[in-house]
């Protein structure tokens, strides 16, 4: 059975809109290899519409020229949305999951392969935390309070818990920690 994974650079308020805004402040070689990690753990990614927009705008241009860049031009991509159809999915092996959600992603987990790597995507994240299909959730806390923005857990309206698995602090103050639902 697979998992859903999801990464998010949040800071300290609980922002998570637009962290090309502040990450560069903190980004380092740490946190390069963390996200290489996970994405080496991965062989999927589900996103949200405007998280695959602006990746599709940003990645697809970029072949393989990085990391990043090569594994999501090369990873099947799942995208979430009520208002893209198929034929406005050009970037190559992506599908849109639409309708029965939930039913959706349930049978995507029960395939076998890797992780489900959910990058950005906030709406859809904590959509997932809500509905109990999120397995992981790695978030980079930067040493900011940002003030305004989306918060990831606005609005979530219940208590969910989670464990703490790791965490880690990296020398420009960011720590990396990643949760799975409490059992």
């Amino acid at each position: 059975m697979r998992e859903i994974a999801a990464g998010l650079f949040i800071t300290l308020d609980g922002v998570v809109e637009r962290p090309d805004r502040w990450m560069d402040l903190y980004w380092s070689d740490e946190m390069t290899e963390g996200i290489n990690e996970s994405l080496d753990a991965s062989d999927a990614v589900l996103m949200g519409k405007d998280t695959y927009l602006a990746f599709e705008q940003l990645w697809k241009p970029q072949g393989d020229s990085n990391p990043m860049a090569a594994f999501l031009n090369g990873t099947h991509k799942y995208v979430v949305s009520s208002t893209l159809d198929e034929a406005s999915l050009t970037w190559p092996d992506t599908s849109l999951i639409t309708g029965d959600i939930a039913g959706a992603i349930t049978s995507l987990k029960e395939e076998s392969g890797k992780a489900i790597r959910v990058p950005g995507s906030p709406k859809l994240v904590r959509w997932l935390l809500t509905e109990g299909l999120l397995d992981e959730l790695a978030l980079n806390v930067m040493p900011l309070v940002a003030g305004e923005g989306m918060r990831l857990f606005e609005d979530v309206g219940k208590e969910i818990p989670l464990t703490l698995t790791s965490a880690k602090s990296l020398k420009t103050g960011v720590v990396g920690t990643v949760y799975t639902r409490a059992s």
